[in-house]
């Protein structure tokens, strides 16, 4: 026996309508679930060196991981070419950073972009936030960043640019006392920052998809993520 349209149409229009708390709960759930889902992050951290920056990024992740559901993808040189001084992995590319890490020698561009290209397409998806601290760090790198953020479609990147003065930074660096921190070798550190990494900033200048926030890195760290949250409007 095939069901009547007639009957089952009656016996909708018999159901009782919601109640008015019912349909301003709903409503109420609706919108906080509209106003608290936030999309994809990306960000890009700039900032002397003693300008906090790995400190910074850190507290950004809690606060992401605090806010949102969405997992975070921390994606740092520093973090990678460390990794790979402790590898015992014997690939002739692995061998090669490690010969000049031990060198103390800057590696090159093509081998960075290599490795930061390999990390976000093994643990970057579109659903994730993501953080880079140490990359770019040259006008060339940038370009390969840029190119890269086009093909997998990620937009609205915010770099956050920690602004501190030499002699603040100069004055940080050297009471934290480690070996490598002396004044000659401070000031080649700022020069190559300067002659390097803020160009490499400066070339999303103007760019679609990029916003460059510059927050005043000489306040104190809470300050700093304070600032750094109304800026980006998180």
């Amino acid at each position: 026996m095939k069901p009547s349209f007639s009957a089952t149409k009656s016996a909708v229009l018999d159901l009782p309508e919601p109640n008015v708390p019912v349909m301003v709960m709903i409503s109420f759930f609706i919108i906080y679930a509209i106003i608290t889902h936030m999309q994809p992050q990306t960000f890009i951290f700039f900032g002397i060196v003693g300008s906090g920056k790995g400190t910074q990024v850190k507290l950004l992740m809690e606060y992401l991981k605090g806010k949102d559901s969405a997992p975070c993808v921390y994606i740092g040189t520093g973090e990678i070419f460390r990794a790979i001084a402790h590898s015992t992995d014997l690939d002739e590319n692995v061998r090669m950073v490690k010969e000049l890490l031990d060198a103390g020698r800057l590696i090159p561009d093509e081998m960075t972009n290599q490795l930061v290209l390999q990390k976000i397409d093994t643990e970057l998806s579109a659903e994730k936030h993501c953080l880079f601290d140490g990359y770019p760090r040259t006008v060339s790198q940038s370009e390969v960043f840029e190119g890269k953020m086009k093909e997998i479609g990620r937009g609205n990147i915010k770099i956050i640019y920690l602004e501190l003065s030499k002699e603040e930074a100069t004055k940080r660096n050297l009471l934290r006392g480690r070996h490598d921190d002396t004044a000659e070798g401070l000031a080649k550190r700022f020069d190559e920052y300067v002659n390097k990494v803020v160009p490499a900033m400066n070339y999303f200048k103007g760019k679609n998809g990029y916003t460059i926030y510059a927050i005043n890195g000489e306040q104190s760290v809470e300050d700093v993520h304070r600032e750094i949250l109304e800026k980006i409007n998180l």
